[in-house]
C-alpha cells in the first residue's frame, strides 16, 4: 500500500523536469496535491493583493466587490484548464487567449506581472514545504518553474529570470521592497477574506475570521491592516493541516483527476464557455 501511495512520485523522479514539466506539472496539480495547491494558489493571490499598484488596479475594477465568486472561479477556471490540458493544447491556448485579452485591457507593469508569475511558482512550494503530505522532489520544484515560465513568455512577461534560484530571489526582494500597507490592499483583503467566509453558514464567521487570519503571515497582516491572531491559534491551525498530512500519506493515490475544473463551480453551475468567462468586455470601467 504505501509503495503505490508513491508510484506517482516515483513517476516523475523518471522524467525530465524541463522537458516534461507539463506532465510533471500535472500530476502535482491534478493528483498529488490537488487541495493543497487550491490553498497555496489562494494564499498567493493574496500576497499579490500586498502590492498597493497591484490592489489599486484590482480595486479600479470593482470586480471584487460586484462578482467576487465568480472573478474566484475565473482564475480557477484557467489555471485548471492550462494545469490540466497544457498551455499548447486547444483548451490551454483558449485559456491563455482569454486570460491575454483580459488583462491586455489595463496597464500592467512588468515588474507586478513578473511578481504574480513567480507567486504560483513558490508560494505553493512554501505551503508544501509546512504542510505537503509529502514534500515536492528537486524535478516538481523545477517543474513548476518551467511550467510557469513558459506561460510568462506565453503572456509576454518580460525578463523571466532564466533559473529557479533567480526568480526566488526576485520573488523575495520584490515583497521586500513592495509590501505595504495601502486602503486598497485592505479593502481588496476584505473582499476576498469574506468571499472565503460566504463558503459556510453564517453563524461561523466570527470564528473563521481568525482562522483566515492565522494562514497569512505578519507581513501580509501588516500590508492588509489586519489584526495578528494569537500565537495558540496560529500554532492549533498549524497542527491541524500537520494532523491532516499525516493522515493522507495512508491513502492510497488518487486516481482520478482532481482539478479545479472537474467538480461543480459555483458561477458557473451549468458549464462554462472558455471564451466568456472574466467580466464582461463592454462593462466600464
Amino acid at each position: 500500500m504505501l509503495f503505490k501511495r508513491y508510484k506517482n512520485l516515483h513517476l516523475i523522479q523518471t522524467l525530465d523536469p524541463l522537458r516534461d514539466h507539463c506532465q510533471i506539472y500535472n500530476l502535482m496539480i491534478g493528483y498529488e496535491f490537488p487541495w493543497e495547491m487550491t490553498r497555496a494558489l489562494e494564499v498567493a493571490l493574496m500576497r499579490t493583493y500586498c502590492i498597493p499598484s497591484i490592489s489599486k488596479l484590482l480595486d479600479k475594477t470593482g470586480e471584487f466587490y460586484r462578482r467576487p465568486q465568480k472573478r474566484y472561479d475565473d482564475t480557477g477556471i484557467i489555471v485548471g484548464e492550462i494545469g490540466k490540458w497544457g498551455y499548447d493544447s486547444d483548451r490551454g491556448k483558449a485559456a491563455m487567449q482569454r486570460m491575454n485579452a483580459i488583462h491586455g485591457r489595463f496597464k500592467i507593469d512588468n515588474a507586478d506581472f513578473l511578481y504574480v508569475l513567480s507567486t504560483f511558482i513558490y508560494v505553493p512550494i512554501y505551503w508544501n514545504e509546512s504542510f505537503g503530505w509529502r514534500l515536492m522532489c528537486e524535478q516538481e520544484k523545477l517543474a513548476a518553474f518551467y511550467f510557469w515560465r513558459e506561460v510568462g513568455k506565453r503572456m509576454d512577461i518580460q525578463n523571466i529570470p532564466e533559473t529557479y534560484e533567480e526568480f526566488a530571489q526576485y520573488h523575495h526582494d520584490y515583497e521586500k521592497a513592495n509590501f505595504r500597507y495601502s486602503p486598497t490592499n485592505k479593502l481588496i483583503g476584505e473582499a476576498t477574506r469574506d468571499l472565503f467566509l460566504s463558503w459556510f453558514p453564517g453563524w461561523m464567521s466570527f470564528t473563521l475570521k481568525p482562522l483566515v487570519y492565522a494562514l497569512l503571515d505578519e507581513t501580509m497582516l501588516d500590508a492588509f491592516g489586519f489584526e495578528y491572531p494569537t500565537p495558540f491559534l496560529r500554532s492549533l491551525l498549524a497542527n491541524l493541516l500537520k494532523i491532516r498530512a499525516r493522515l493522507l500519506r495512508l491513502f492510497p493515490p488518487r486516481n482520478q483527476p482532481y482539478f479545479f475544473i472537474d467538480h461543480p463551480i459555483r458561477s458557473y453551475p451549468n458549464g462554462y464557455d472558455i471564451a466568456n468567462i472574466g467580466p464582461e468586455a463592454n462593462k466600464k470601467r
